[in-house]
């Protein structure tokens, strides 16, 4: 972990101080973990109605110029042809040897000379760094990775909060539309990690904080609440949602944690391809599962699953108490011969718990997208 003096925070930093939140380190970023209202009732309240989180941690990186579009599909797995510009994509950046996964990040397509990336925290630099080793003439990276703030406004009520402010809101599913606050502009998109309807802005430093306040105000009459990180966790843990530095590694590959669909398969390029095909056509040795408790236990990374008490399978990527189902679930890379249905073991502090191998979602999202 980084010093605590080295550690970055976000441009909202003061007023989370100020509702009493209890900060954690991601991914080199002091961020808020709960407020005072606890995580399960920040869990419930996205389910439920609405909250607000900061993600400013989350990377942001820029890539413009000629042919910047085509570079971004040339190099990141998915294809930027099954959408328009105006659309967001889930992409992955993968080594080229091996095609592990490097990170999972959005890619925002404004048009040919731009393409916004939003990767995670822990791994933005290291691909800002890749897309710009490689970058042809004309194509600029640029990290801007501590120039926004990002805010989720996610759960039921989304639209309600941010229609009283004149955000635009009601664009479909991972697209994007813009908005001007206070005389900049705000990247209204429509996405968010927790399986709920919802938004994410992304906005210049100098307005972080009136829009932070705006939305909490805005918000009020529909009994917003602001939400940690700790509660995201929950949240994209019930949507079996992957996280990288857990599920998805350097050493697992979209095949193995079946993001296969996040791949354009027919691109002539992008990094790790052939790498991919090979595993695509032999078949992944593991891949990524959903586990959901039978009993009381509650899974936790790097606890173990076995078969039976002596043959292990592998092991816990992501566990928690779901406050939804009010049961534990969580991830877990299995060998393939272990089927959806099958009881399997999980060595949750030297008890045996048993957990039923389930293809997440384990809870369905209330809005449907399609």
């Amino acid at each position: 972990m980084p010093e605590r003096s080295s550690l970055l925070t976000s441009p909202l930093h003061e007023r989370h101080v100020a509702l009493g939140a209890k900060f954690a380190e991601f991914g080199g970023w002091t961020m808020p973990l709960e407020y005072s209202t606890g995580i399960v009732k920040e869990h419930a309240a996205v389910r439920e109605g609405v909250g607000i989180f900061d993600v400013s941690h989350l990377g942001k990186a820029s890539v413009t110029g000629p042919g910047a579009a085509a570079y971004v599909n040339a190099t990141l797995t998915n294809d930027l042809a099954r959408i328009r510009p105006g659309k967001a994509q889930y992409t992955l950046c993968c080594e080229d040897e091996t095609g592990g996964i490097i990170d999972d990040l959005i890619a925002y397509w404004f048009d040919d000379l731009r393409v916004l990336l939003v990767p995670n925290a822990a791994n933005a630099a290291e691909v800002v760094r890749r897309l710009t080793e490689q970058a042809p003439t004309g194509v600029v990276v640029t990290d801007e990775h501590e120039d926004h703030v990002v805010l989720a406004v996610q759960g039921p009520l989304a639209d309600e909060v941010l229609t009283d402010l004149g955000i635009p809101v009601g664009h479909e599913y991972m697209s994007f539309a813009t908005a001007t606050f206070r005389g900049e502009q705000v990247v209204v998109c429509r996405t968010g990690y927790t399986g709920e309807r919802g938004y994410e802005l992304i906005a210049p430093n100098a307005v972080s904080v009136p829009l932070w306040d705006a939305i909490l105000d805005a918000g009020q009459r529909y009994g917003i609440v602001p939400c940690g990180l700790g509660a995201r966790d929950t949240l994209r843990t019930e949507m079996g949602y992957p996280l990288h530095g857990q599920d998805i590694t350097p050493d697992v590959t979209p095949v193995q944690a079946r993001l296969g669909w996040a791949v354009g398969w027919s691109k002539p390029s992008f990094w790790g391809r052939e790498a991919m095909l090979a595993e695509k056509e032999t078949g992944p040795r593991r891949s990524l599962r959903g586990l959901v408790a039978t009993g009381r236990g509650i899974p936790r990374p790097h606890m173990t699953v076995s078969l039976t008490p002596d043959v292990p399978l592998g092991e816990v990527t992501s566990g928690t108490f779901s406050p939804t189902l009010r049961k534990g679930v969580g991830l877990a890379l299995l060998p393939p011969f272990v089927e959806d249905g099958a009881e399997v073991g999980v060595d949750v502090r030297g008890r045996r718990e048993i957990f039923t191998v389930t293809k997440p979602p384990f809870v369905d999202p209330s809005v449907r997208e399609v």
